[in-house]
């Protein structure tokens, strides 16, 4: 069992290794991001503890694929099997129920500890074993996949706008807003093979430009529940929610560009950093765009110059 940590260790290593960052580095950085994050979700509303549980738990459902523990059981006796699993969730919710106790939810934080040894003896594929249909079908792939990987995250977005009005919270709704746009987003980070690029019969800037309207439409559909129940709740900050769905929509941009102007790579380290100060300083996006998008015609055309 020890090993099995150890060698865990070794692969988060190579990891951070293969993205550009010292693994000593890395884990700094992942600390200062962790702890900004959870100051600024609990300085926006008074429901953050709840929804850092809530994301403390997703974490470890992802440790919960049936494919996964049936690997793991044919490697290790039904004992260390479960103290694997057990030490796998306690290891992942730890920072979350630390913080939660620096904030004073000492219930809150013993419910999630409780929750991550419970959901060892839960195996999500075989307990939801159906296929989640989707309004994306048409145009693969992004959206298709992601949302399916992210389908509880939407649902927990929904549960938060609801929230929002019932407690009459503009900000928590916000939240919500963000939140969507971030996983929608999220979508784009990883990379397709260069056959999938390849048998679109599109020039460089046509394909972008296909990108983007799909990724537009399609995270329209999953922002709009939100919108609309900000806008008939609270329609004195329409304007903010035009404002917000407008940053998001430039931000994607921003993503897609990055995407593809590393291809076939994926988005490394500084592609990263440089994203993350557009969302502290929005205005160099102005000069960011049109880099990524210039790079990203490059790129495409290693891949398909036979058909410009």
């Amino acid at each position: 069992m020890l090993y099995y940590f150890s060698l865990q260790f070794r692969l988060v290593n190579r990891h951070l290794k293969d993205f550009g960052l010292q693994p000593a580095v890395g884990y700094i950085l992942a600390y200062l991001t962790f702890t900004g994050l959870s100051v600024f979700l609990f300085m926006r509303t008074e429901f953050a503890g709840y929804i850092y549980a809530a994301i403390a738990l997703s974490f470890t459902g992802r440790l919960s694929e049936s494919a996964r523990n049936r690997f793991l059981k044919s490697c290790f006796s039904a004992r260390d099997f479960y103290r694997i699993r057990v030490l796998e969730n306690m290891l992942v919710v730890l920072p979350f129920a630390v913080f939660l106790l620096f904030q004073s939810l000492f219930l809150v934080s013993a419910f999630l500890l409780f929750s991550s040894v419970l959901m060892v003896f839960i195996n999500f594929n075989q307990t939801l074993n159906f296929t989640i249909p989707t309004p994306f079908y048409k145009k693969p792939f992004e959206f298709t996949t992601g949302f399916r990987n992210t389908f509880f995250l939407i649902i927990f977005a929904y549960f938060l706008t609801i929230m929002s009005v019932t407690t009459g919270n503009f900000n928590l709704g916000i939240f919500a807003l963000i939140l969507v746009l971030f996983i929608c987003m999220s979508y784009y980070t990883n990379s397709e093979t260069g056959y999938y690029v390849w048998i679109f019969s599109l020039s460089p800037g046509k394909f972008l430009w296909h990108k983007i309207r799909i990724a537009y439409s399609y995270a329209s559909m999953l922002c709009l529940p939100v919108c609309l129940a900000l806008s008939v709740f609270f329609p004195s900050n329409a304007a903010a929610i035009a404002g917000f769905i407008s940053l998001g929509y430039l931000y994607m941009v921003v993503v897609i560009l990055a995407k593809y102007s590393a291809f076939p790579d994926k988005i490394n380290l500084p592609q990263f950093l440089i994203i993350a100060f557009c969302i502290s300083f929005p205005p160099l996006l102005l000069g960011v765009i049109p880099n990524f998008y210039s790079k990203s015609i490059n790129s495409l055309r290693n891949i398909q110059h036979d058909k410009n």
